[in-house]
């Protein structure tokens, strides 16, 4: 019997962890993606919206009638945007950091 308890606090204890460092992990690309869309995006989309084109704006609406459905679809446009847009190579945004802001437009605007 104090086998199984012990097993089960074992058990308990390693879920919790594991748990809590999946969320610490997720917070911590929030914050990256959060920090480089403040340093990248945000003079061009501040809270979301575009001072050069008024139509482009990051809410969901905009996104969906300019084609940009996915997270993917917002790094393609990154690498190879259209006219007012500034690209933002590999060598300028890696993949990694393309990909938490991304993940950052989706998550915050809504």
């Amino acid at each position: 019997m104090k086998r199984i308890g012990l097993l089960l606090f074992v058990f308990s204890f390693i879920c919790f962890f594991g748990v809590a460092g999946a969320s610490a992990k997720e917070d911590s690309k929030e914050s990256l993606g959060e920090q480089l869309f403040m340093k990248h995006c945000s003079k061009c989309h501040p809270n979301g919206g575009n001072v050069i084109t008024v139509t482009k704006t990051l809410n969901p609406k905009d996104r969906e009638a300019n084609e940009i459905k996915t997270e993917e679809d917002v790094i393609k446009l990154m690498r190879n945007p259209g006219p007012g847009m500034v690209k933002f190579g590999k060598d300028v945004i890696s993949e990694k950091d393309a990909k938490a802001i991304a993940a950052y437009i989706f998550k915050t605007f809504k």
